[in-house]
């Protein structure tokens, strides 16, 4: 039964001989890896190993000592052998019983499974076909090989489980491929048609297959490495962000005398940035254990959509108050929004978390960042909302721009009623730059002007805290009476405390020495 199993891996070494140069040399230097040299003569594979070409004796430097793993199957399946388990060299393959007997119930059915230890050096990452000149592609793996009889590339019912050793332990990998031997014209290559990931940690990547034939992991070390500047930039940015959000928030809390529909708006959108800033800092790099950066991935998600979510209705209330500029209070506006703003705020970043999370919960978190994974499109669920928020904040902008342009040429001279006006415009331009533009840099880091758009969209959004603090707390007329007035009170608090303090220093019973003089008492010279 062996001598069938081995004729695909026979077929599959011919075809990489064809991707290769070939340099046959007749010596015992040139014995493979698990071979050993015989009468200074011929190369024999050790036990326990096979060569590619079925000969215990040959020459040829390109030979492969193999390690090999039959099961033979010679009744049907039963409920207790639904799947089979094949281990060689610390990579293991998990295939279906009715995969192995393809409906052939006459005679004994059986599966190899090989694996090759420096096939690697020959048929390298340089073979992939959809391979990056700005990747650093190496193969992190032994090349195995599966086989059913004597076919090849034989299609499954079930999906094959494929568990590989890395060769390089813990790798720092950004990009990571599920490839196959594909056999062509010009020799072969490898290819991911049918391979998937399925995980990975730090010794041993999970890949399954719709097909049997030789496999490999292959991972990429791409050549954009962090920038420390940037780095930087963001950690600071971001600590100034919790510091403003921090005092916004207080601010928006203990003033009274702004209290309203628009004040409730502003502290929530702070709230849900300062929650998410203050995990991105402490959270986003903590990837092991797996779990827990799933958990921090999801909170992100949530936390970072919620606050998209209040500019939404940030540019919601402040394009219904232009439209009734002349009614700023006006009761109807506060109801609605005090309706509509916490069940839409907090209930539809919830949804679709929920959905994303129920879908593909496996694809919270990479294996460098605690952040949604790129794969089959899952980024798209927080990327999809925001393109939405986006979008319509920039109607809204467009709108309140056109209303107040309408309101301006139509007012008389009253200045209250034209810095209302004006107010409501700078507030509508500094909206649209903190709440939509810095985003909208970030979806523009491509090309040649990529790295000055990454620069402005990490300087611009790790300080959009400080602009929320600086466009609704201290250029707010009414905060600054309220921080004068508290200043005031510390002051004299302050003043207070102190002359408390020097009279019980003083005491009621102290007696003045002779030098002191009593009130009323004029100190005489002689």
């Amino acid at each position: 039964m062996q001598g069938p199993l081995l004729l695909p891996a026979l077929v599959f070494l011919l075809s990489l001989f064809g991707a290769v140069i070939q340099k046959t040399k007749a010596s015992c230097p040139q014995c493979p890896e698990n071979a050993s040299c015989v009468n200074n003569t011929y190369c024999t594979c050790d036990p326990g190993y096979a060569s590619g070409s079925g000969q215990k004796l040959f020459t040829f430097p390109l030979e492969i000592c193999k390690a090999v793993e039959t099961r033979v199957i010679t009744d049907n399946c039963s409920e207790e052998r639904q799947t089979f388990n094949l281990n060689v060299q610390m990579n293991s393959m998990d295939i279906h019983c009715r995969d192995v007997i393809q409906g052939d119930t006459q005679g004994p059915s059986a599966v190899a499974f090989i694996s090759y230890s420096s096939l690697g050096n020959i048929i390298n990452a340089t073979f992939f076909e959809e391979m990056d000149e700005k990747d650093r592609l190496y193969l992190n793996s032994q090349v195995v090989s599966a086989a059913i009889g004597p076919k090849r590339n034989v299609s499954l019912s079930t999906p094959v489980m494929l568990t590989f050793q890395h060769v390089k332990i813990n790798p720092r990998s950004k990009k990571v491929f599920c490839v196959y031997w594909e056999s062509t014209e010009q020799g072969g290559q490898w290819s991911r048609d049918g391979c998937f990931l399925i995980s990975m940690n730090k010794s041993h990547t999970m890949c399954n297959s719709t097909h049997l034939s030789s496999f490999a992991v292959l991972m990429a070390l791409t050549s954009q490495e962090e920038d420390p500047v940037l780095t930087i930039i963001t950690y600071v940015g971001l600590s100034l962000s919790l510091l403003c959000l921090l005092l916004a928030a207080l601010t928006f809390l203990l003033c009274k005398a702004i209290q309203n529909t628009s004040t409730s708006l502003h502290l929530q959108l702070s709230l849900c940035l300062f929650l998410a800033h203050l995990l991105f800092l402490v959270g986003i790099d903590q990837t092991e254990p797996k779990v827990l950066c799933a958990i921090i991935a999801g909170a992100l998600h949530y936390l970072y959509l919620a606050a998209f979510t209040w500019m939404l209705l940030e540019s919601l209330h402040l394009f219904l108050t232009a439209r009734n500029l002349t009614v700023v209070n006006y009761s109807s506006i506060n109801r609605l929004m005090k309706w509509v703003m916490f069940p839409v705020g907090y209930g539809i970043p919830a949804v679709i978390v929920a959905i994303s999370a129920a879908s593909r919960p496996h694809l919270y978190g990479t294996t460098d960042r605690c952040w949604l994974h790129l794969d089959q499109g899952f980024i798209w669920g927080f990327l999809g909302p925001v393109c939405a928020i986006f979008s319509v904040n920039l109607v809204f902008f467009l709108l309140v721009f056109w209303i107040l342009k309408r309101k301006l040429s139509s007012l008389n001279s009253e200045v209250s009623t034209i810095q209302n006006t004006r107010m409501l415009t700078f507030k509508a331009t500094a909206q649209l730059f903190i709440l939509g533009c810095t985003w909208c840099l970030g979806f523009l880091q491509v090309g040649p002007a990529a790295r000055v758009m990454a620069y402005l969209f990490t300087i611009i959004n790790s300080l959009q805290g400080f602009f929320i603090f600086l466009v609704y707390c201290l250029l707010s007329q009414q905060v600054q009476k309220q921080y004068r007035k508290w200043f005031r009170e510390m002051v004299k608090s302050r003043s207070e405390s102190e002359t408390h303090t020097l009279s019980s220093k003083v005491g009621p019973d102290s007696k003045p020495s002779e030098g002191d003089v009593f009130p009323g008492q004029v100190k005489k010279k002689y």
